[in-house]
């Protein structure tokens, strides 16, 4: 039981890191829409998680020790990439940058991360209630 929600958390925390990266990113793209030649970045990671999540789902693996061999899928670092989006331009001065679509980017990923938060603060309560003994 306790595994678990440490695990959950851990899983959760990572996805955190995601998504807050992800807001930084935005927002840098918010603050350089009027610059000439700027290119937005985005932040990927989901696949990243989605593939630790369906790996650790199928294969549970012990390590005791360092130096023993590290799982696909149980990589705690390098799950978030910033990437330039060097696809297109919608400006004659080459900045990739549309404002309504960062704006509705940053409020989804403010809902986001507050639903993660939401689902730790719950994993939390569930641990002070064992140690509570359910008092």
């Amino acid at each position: 039981m306790l595994n678990n929600s440490f695990s959950n958390i851990d899983f959760m925390g990572r996805a955190l890191d995601g998504l807050w990266e992800r807001n930084e990113a935005i927002n840098n793209n918010i603050s350089n829409v009027n610059t000439p030649g700027y290119k937005k970045t985005k932040v990927l990671f989901e696949d990243n998680l989605k593939t630790e999540l369906e790996i650790n789902n199928k294969l549970k693996v012990n390590t005791t020790d360092p130096k023993h061999i590290e799982v696909i899928g149980q990589n705690k670092n390098g799950d978030i990439q910033v990437v330039k989006d060097e696809s297109y331009s919608t400006k004659k001065d080459g900045n990739n940058v549309n404002i309504d679509v960062e704006m509705a980017e940053l409020a989804k990923n403010s809902m986001m991360y507050n639903g993660v938060i939401r689902q730790v603060s719950g994993e939390f309560k569930k641990l002070k209630s064992i140690i509570n003994e359910g008092r």
